[in-house]
């Protein structure tokens, strides 16, 4: 009897603890497919996600300094985008149609496009899926690995690690309770470097039904700020012209005007005969 009652009084003492103080059993990790699942549950859903054809972006890129630049992107199935910004008075455009790509940068002091790197391709086909990589990524041939479970600036988060066909990786980062991104890292070669890139995403809001992000800022890791995108318009199913993302003809010279041209050098004087 007397044991009994030691064992019901230790029982007691451990209820009594506080919870951080007991040995609790960590909850099992949900699996990939299940948190892909309420991923598009909280976007608003695959079927609305699949009838998004097109979309259209403006707001501003907020750089160092305070400096800021308009900009749009267009986006159209299959795989298309363009993107626009304007800066000091000059408007560069950068587009994939699918399977070119071209920019032009007149702030480099031409006007005239010209094509886009195989880097700079992998990069831009990224920016052209609509739905982005966590849906059908089976069928797209990547592969989806819960790494763990992390905190994200104060926030828990799932660490999904994503291995598209091309062996290219990138973590997604989905909140635990919304199961929104809400930060992405990758690493991309620039200018012949390989940079480990880091995205906070945030500032989700409705539009058609949908979750976008509003607010949109990438940097190198380790450095304290980078470049920050604030959306303030989303259009979707607008109707974009293919010819938008097909790289443009180079501008002609003009054609020298009369009062341009040099007289011609005087002719020495005939000789006598």
């Amino acid at each position: 009897m007397l044991r009994r009652k030691i064992w019901i009084l230790a029982a007691l003492v451990l209820l009594a603890l506080p919870v951080g103080a007991q040995e609790a059993t960590p909850k099992p990790l949900p699996g990939v497919d299940d948190l892909v699942a309420k991923y598009l549950a909280a976007i608003g859903g695959r079927d609305k996600l699949k009838a998004v054809q097109s979309v259209r972006m403006s707001g501003k890129m907020v750089m160092g300094q305070g400096m800021e630049a308009p900009f749009t992107v267009e986006m159209k199935r299959p795989k298309a985008v363009r993107m626009d910004f304007t800066f000091q008075g000059m408007t560069a455009s950068s587009a994939f149609d699918g399977e070119k790509g071209w920019r032009v940068m007149p702030f480099q002091g031409s006007t005239a496009p010209e094509p886009l790197s195989a880097d700079e391709i992998k990069q831009v086909k990224d920016q052209a899926d609509i739905e982005g990589p966590l849906v059908d990524y089976k069928e797209k041939g990547s592969t989806v690995e819960l790494v763990g479970k992390e905190s994200v600036e104060g926030a828990d988060a799932f660490n999904l690690k994503i291995t598209d066909k091309d062996g290219d990786v990138r973590n997604v980062y989905l909140h635990a309770e919304e199961y929104l991104p809400i930060k992405e890292t990758m690493k991309r070669t620039i200018q012949g470097n390989e940079i480990e890139l880091e995205t906070s995403i945030g500032e989700y809001k409705d539009v058609g039904g949908l979750k976008f992000a509003h607010a949109i800022e990438t940097k190198a890791k380790g450095m304290p700020t980078g470049q920050a995108m604030v959306i303030e318009k989303i259009e979707l199913n607008v109707p974009v012209d293919p010819s938008r993302f097909q790289m443009p003809e180079a501008p002609k010279p003009e054609a020298a005007k009369p009062e341009d041209k040099k007289p011609d050098a005087a002719k020495p004087p005939e000789e006598k005969k």
